[in-house]
């Protein structure tokens, strides 16, 4: 199967109004949607739908105790419980999927009229993380037909426009595994690694890409020859494997990390010495290097070209799940001279209790 692109990602929360409203309040989104009445009793749950450039965003909560992201919650708190994949047929995705040795969660159910039916299919992947294969007719139409009442389509607004990659944590022992087990079930392949050393700690990261490079995983395992660090933290406050950030993109982060500051997020500072020292190593990278200092961004380059990217601090009660906003300007990897920079900057947020 070839993963063309993310198609959604859905946050199991506890309370999907309060949530809409602060990615619409703090990120820019436009609430587009709200499902219908489904599920019944102990089963039931409602679903709110958001939607910005070409990211859409489903935030789901349980209202009775037997729904799937009643136990989310109570496990690991809010956090990202789906991926929605799109691929050219979702039922053969399924099929090959568990032919491969995935574990089926919902077969395919299709949605819609003809001409613009969507279809949906779900397997297992890492943790409590489901992927779901997502085949449309008519890209752009609604999300669900028929599953959620739907407004108008703001899709050329917004400072943030789509996914870049996922930042997941797994215990130690676990990268290695689940690297072959998504080559085999899912065709993705490895496109870089290292060992990232800071201080006393350590940690491995592989990341792992679809064929049409329209899905990235960065998965970070802890190395246990070192002090326990934030990997460690993560799966002992998410309990278990998990998404640590989504990696929105953006078009000018200067731009978009003032605005959402402005409406009260919090990003991670980085010390002045790191702007002191990025004229030399870098170069011009397209924004002043006042404009990064002033707004806490890292820089990095590769044979590509640029790459600018921040963190915000965590607001979630664990300290595990936080966002990222990155700003390609031809650069294909990850940062990995601002890893040092995060890792720090992390440590000094759970050090200060913010």
């Amino acid at each position: 199967m070839d993963i063309r692109s993310v198609d959604h990602i859905e946050l199991f929360v506890a309370d999907a109004d309060q949530a809409a409203a602060r990615l619409a309040d703090a990120y820019g989104f436009a609430i587009t949607g709200r499902s219908t009445p489904w599920g019944a009793g102990d089963a039931g749950y409602t679903s709110v739908l958001l939607r910005q450039r070409d990211i859409t965003v489903l935030l789901t909560a349980a209202t009775g105790a037997r729904h799937r992201a009643a136990e989310y919650v109570e496990r690991h708190g809010d956090g990202v419980a789906v991926i929605g994949l799109v691929v050219d047929d979702a039922h053969a995705a399924f099929a090959a999927a568990v032919e491969r040795g995935a574990e089926p969660v919902a077969p395919p159910e299709t949605l819609g009229p003809d001409g613009g039916r969507v279809t949906f299919a779900s397997v297992a992947g890492f943790g409590d993380v489901e992927h779901r294969f997502v085949s449309r007719e008519r890209p752009g139409g609604p999300f669900a037909p028929g599953a959620f009442a739907e407004t108008g389509d703001p899709a050329g607004e917004g400072l943030l426009t789509d996914i870049d990659h996922f930042a997941v944590c797994v215990p130690a022992g676990d990268l290695d595994p689940m690297i072959r087990r998504y080559g085999e079930v899912f065709g993705m392949e490895v496109t870089f690694e290292e060992q990232i050393v800071v201080g006393n700690q350590a940690m491995r990261s592989k990341v792992i890409q679809s064929r049409s490079r329209g899905l990235t995983f960065t998965i970070l395992e802890p190395d246990t020859s070192r002090s326990p660090g934030q990997i460690d933290a993560f799966v002992a406050g998410h309990r278990g494997p998990g998404i640590q950030h989504v990696a929105y993109l953006t078009d000018d982060i200067a731009r978009a990390v003032a605005t959402i500051a402005s409406r009260g997020v919090r990003f991670l500072t980085t010390p002045d010495a790191y702007y002191d020292e990025l004229p030399a190593r870098l170069g011009q990278v397209g924004v002043p290097t006042e404009t990064l200092r002033e707004l806490n961004i890292l820089a990095d380059r590769d044979h590509g070209g640029v790459m600018l990217q921040i963190f915000t601090e965590s607001a979630h009660p664990r300290r595990t799940y936080f966002d990222e906003v990155i700003d390609r300007r031809g650069a294909r990897t990850f940062g990995s001279n601002n890893i040092k920079a995060l890792y720090e900057a992390v440590e000094r947020q759970s050090a200060t209790g913010r």
